[in-house]
C-alpha cells in the first residue's frame, strides 16, 4: 500500500523547549494509527504540524508526498480534522451544518447526497433536521465525520475522539472508523484510551517527552500488554 502520511525528522521547538523531537513515521492508506502519551508528550503538536496549524522547526510533514506548511493549500485539500470538541453551529441542524461546511470547502451537494453522508457517518435519519444544540457529543462527531466525507478527504485527523463518550457511542465510533479505513481512508488519532486504541487501531505509537518511543501492531498485542508497555514507558 502507498504511504499517505510521512514524518521525516519532524521537530518543533519553542525557545528552550522541544515539543516534538525528530519524529520519523510512515502511515499507509487504510491504516488507523493511534498515538498514545501523557499530556504534553507531543501528540497534539504532531497533529497540528500535519494540519499546517504550526510551522516545523526542522524536518518535514508530508501528505501523499506533498510537504505541509502553514500555506500549503494542496496538502490541506487532502485532509479533514475532528477535534475533541467538534465546533458546529448549534442553531443549525445536522444537515444544515454539513451543507454549510461542505460549501465552505468548495463542494455543493443535494439534500439527498448530504443525507447519505450523514447516514454513512452513522447519524440516525430522524436526527438530520434537529438543531445541533440538542445533539450529544457522539452525534456531533458523526456530523464531523460526515463533513470529512463530503470533503473527500484522504486523511482524517482526530484528537481524543472517544473522550466523554459512553461505551455504546464508543463502539459505534469504532465501527465507523473501521468502515472508513476499509474504504481506503487513513485515520491518525491522538488518544488516551488504551483499550479503544487496541480495538480500533492497526498500529499504535507511544510518545514520551516529544519522542516516539514505541510503535506496535495491534495484531500482536493485547490491551493488557499495551497498558503494561504504556505504563513502563511513561
Amino acid at each position: 500500500m502507498s504511504v499517505v502520511l510521512e514524518a521525516v525528522n519532524l521537530t518543533k521547538t519553542y525557545q528552550q523547549y522541544t515539543a516534538l523531537r525528530e519524529l520519523s513515521l510512515s502511515i499507509h492508506a487504510g491504516e488507523i494509527f493511534c498515538l498514545l502519551g501523557q499530556n504534553g508528550a507531543g501528540k497534539t503538536t504532531t497533529i497540528n504540524l500535519f494540519l499546517g496549524f504550526l510551522e516545523a522547526s526542522g524536518g518535514k510533514a508530508l501528505i501523499k508526498g506533498v510537504e505541509v506548511t502553514p500555506n500549503s493549500s494542496a496538502a490541506k485539500q487532502m485532509i479533514a480534522y475532528i477535534p475533541e470538541v467538534v465546533q458546529l453551529y448549534g442553531n443549525l441542524s445536522g444537515l444544515e451544518n454539513l451543507d454549510f461546511f461542505s460549501r465552505l470547502a468548495g463542494f455543493t451537494y443535494s439534500s439527498v447526497a448530504l443525507a447519505a453522508f450523514l447516514n454513512k457517518a452513522g447519524l440516525q435519519t430522524e436526527a438530520h433536521n434537529k438543531r445541533l444544540a440538542a445533539y450529544s457529543k457522539g452525534m456531533r462527531q458523526k456530523v464531523g465525520i460526515a463533513i470529512a466525507l463530503s470533503k473527500n478527504a484522504d486523511v482524517i485527523f482526530m484528537d481524543e475522539p472517544t473522550s466523554g463518550l459512553d461505551p455504546k457511542a464508543t463502539a459505534e465510533f469504532t465501527a465507523i472508523c473501521k468502515e472508513l479505513a476499509a474504504d481506503g481512508k487513513t485515520i491518525f488519532m491522538a488518544t488516551h484510551d488504551i483499550f479503544n486504541a487496541v480495538n480500533v487501531g492497526t498500529r499504535i505509537g507511544i510518545m514520551k517527552q516529544g519522542s516516539l518511543v514505541h510503535t506496535v501492531s495491534t495484531s500482536g498485542i493485547s490491551a493488557i500488554e499495551l497498558q503494561q508497555l504504556y505504563l513502563e514507558t511513561i
